[in-house]
């Protein structure tokens, strides 16, 4: 009993030790602390969002290629948006009655208290002849944040675009610690790279009168929080090359691919049809989109991660290197030019050996190669073989970085595609084709599909003799940053680099003497290594295609160029990669011949050289 006495007491002190703490903290509060009672007086603590700078993004020769530009947000807090002239208020921000009052419900459906964004991205001049006036309205004030502003008019599908967030991110947790009226990356760079870009906001809390009218902050901002600036980037693009190509690109559709073979930096990412970066931001962004998104040639299309072509002639290379390494083609084998198997785009004499064949891009040559892998002789039963045979070959061409995503640092990449026994099954049952039926895999046609990413990854991994490095379009997060530890992997392919040299020398033999003599660069002692494809288009004119890389030893870039609806490789990809490359390691173009062909690139005159 005594124990439970004991116990009682216990409990009576410490409800009375509770007590007596609220009526001191209340005596503080009420007695000695006068800033309640002049918070009281003036009416309001506002808290104000201060939004952070968004990271800057710069070219890899530190060119500014996105910015900070200053707008400014009209907020509203509706329980204190009482008892205002409407009218008067519309007519300062430029609304109707109805538009004011849908906007006011939104703000109220949100919060009744809380502030929310009234109208959104005003710029300099807008703020200007509203914000003296302001005072006469209470419950709404401004509140400045930043948009990407952009210094040029390039790269706008590699370097995305921000938006408001929606409210379906709002209820994901994924978007987490995000809020109604914050921005964050859409598309590309500003999407994949928004967890760096982004920052962290601040809050200031400052006192208002009735009227609205700032009095200074709380308690001398011994609540404010700093914002945080996101941090910068260090982009792997040749912002001047970028430029150049899409000028070479000019009212055409396609892309140009550039990376650097020793590291897998991506040199120039072009899309085509593109657009100005600078409609995606500010007041008009809404506006601009949705008139981007209506345009017929799809100017919103990322086609170099997104667009799936067949590769065309470029892949014979592949078929050679496989070949070699299956041990059904030497350097020195020779096949004839059998139009019977299937015709040949350019009448020559039979190829005696690769490099010959590489040159002509001798069609039935590379029909019988990819046949002697495909019909190896696995297996007595000739369905069984086809089988055993592609699959074998899928195996080695899915290690050159085709039909996967390679795993490049921007959002929407697609992985295209590379049939296998599986594949033809389900069109035609196992025992319903052989090698006849899949021939047009060998040239590139039939059901290939690669993008213009892994086309240019291909070139890399060539002139590397055997491997590839992730190809990345950010080199560093912050100034004196490292690239991601992914980005410094090799990825080596199944074909044993002793094969690689007879296909290199063929390469640059069509250059050199065969289907791409445009793309020579002898006027500035460059040896260039490439090869053209013509892809058949069952909608219209062919599609222009041509891979590359240079100097043949220790290359510095590799290149691919895919022109929609121009014809044969050496018309339009060929000149126009030839001209990117010369551009890059020199500088500049040169010569007048070369000045010619880059005036006729860019005024759509090359079209008449296949005539």
């Amino acid at each position: 009993m005594k124990y439970l006495e004991g116990r009682k007491y216990v409990i009576q002190a410490i409800f009375i030790a509770i007590g007596a703490v609220y009526l001191i903290k209340l005596f503080f509060i009420q007695v000695l602390d006068d800033s309640y009672k002049t918070a009281a007086d003036n009416n309001a603590m506002r808290r104000v969002v201060q939004y952070p700078f968004r990271g800057l993004i710069y070219d890899r020769d530190g060119k500014l290629l996105v910015e900070n530009t200053p707008v400014y947000d009209l907020m509203v807090v509706p329980k204190e948006a009482k008892a205002i002239d409407t009218l008067k208020f519309c007519q300062l921000v430029g609304l109707t009655l109805p538009e004011y009052r849908e906007k006011i419900k939104a703000a109220r459906t949100y919060s009744y208290v809380k502030p929310s964004p009234f109208l959104q991205r005003l710029t300099n001049a807008e703020f200007a002849a509203i914000q003296d006036n302001l005072v006469d309205f209470p419950g709404f004030y401004i509140n400045a944040r930043t948009v990407r502003g952009y210094p040029h008019q390039s790269l706008a599908h590699a370097l995305g675009y921000i938006g408001e967030i929606s409210p379906r991110q709002l209820e994901d947790s994924a978007y987490k610690g995000y809020r109604q009226g914050d921005y964050l990356g859409v598309s590309g760079i500003e999407r994949q790279y928004e967890q760096y870009l982004m920052g962290q906001r601040g809050v200031k809390y400052t006192m208002v009168n009735v009227r609205g009218l700032e009095k200074g902050s709380f308690k001398d901002g011994a609540y404010d929080t700093l914002s945080v600036a996101g941090q910068n980037l260090i982009t792997t693009i040749d912002l001047e090359l970028q430029k150049y190509g899409e000028k070479l690109m000019q009212g055409k559709t396609g892309s140009i691919v550039a990376i650097e073979p020793k590291t897998g930096e991506i040199l120039s990412l072009i899309s085509a049809p593109y657009y100005d970066p600078s409609l995606l931001t500010g007041k008009e962004l809404g506006n601009n989109y949705m008139k981007l998104l209506k345009d017929p040639v799809k100017p919103l299309f990322n086609r170099p991660l997104m667009a799936t072509y067949p590769p065309g002639s470029i892949f014979k290379l592949a078929q050679a290197l496989i070949a070699m390494q299956e041990g059904t083609l030497t350097p020195n084998t020779g096949y004839a030019c059998n139009w019977s198997l299937v015709k040949c785009s350019h009448r020559h004499p039979h190829p005696s050996n690769l490099g010959i064949a590489i040159e002509q891009s001798c069609n039935p040559y590379f029909y019988q190669v990819f046949r002697s892998v495909v019909n190896k002789g696995r297996s007595a039963n000739v369905f069984q073989d086809s089988h055993l045979g592609l699959d074998a070959w899928n195996k080695h061409i899915k290690s050159f970085g085709f039909a996967s995503k390679l795993g490049i640092d921007l959002p929407n990449e697609k992985k295209g595609l590379m049939p296998n026994s599986q594949f033809y099954d389900k069109i035609y049952g196992p025992k319903g084709w052989k090698f006849p039926t899949i021939y047009s895999v060998s040239i590139g046609q039939g059901e290939t599909g690669v993008t213009p990413l892994q086309m240019a990854n291909f070139a890399a991994t060539i002139a590397n003799r055997g491997y590839y490095y992730t190809p990345h379009i950010v080199r560093s997060v912050g100034e004196k940053g490292k690239p991601l530890p992914a980005y410094s992997e090799k990825h080596y392919t199944s074909v044993d680099p002793r094969h690689f040299p007879a296909v290199v020398e063929g390469m640059q033999r069509v250059v050199e003497s065969g289907t791409a003599r445009y793309a020579r660069l002898n006027h500035i002692g460059v040896v260039i290594c490439g090869k053209t494809g013509t892809v058949q288009n069952p909608h219209g004119k062919d599609h222009s295609v041509f891979i590359a890389f240079a100097p043949k030893d220790d290359p510095k870039i590799a290149i691919a160029v895919y022109v929609e609806n121009a014809g044969g490789g050496a018309i339009a990809a060929a000149p126009m990669a030839s001209l990117m490359v010369e551009k890059y390691l020199n500088d500049s173009i040169t010569t007048p011949a070369r000045k010619r062909w880059e005036h006729d690139m860019v005024s759509g005159a090359f079209y008449k050289w296949g005539h």
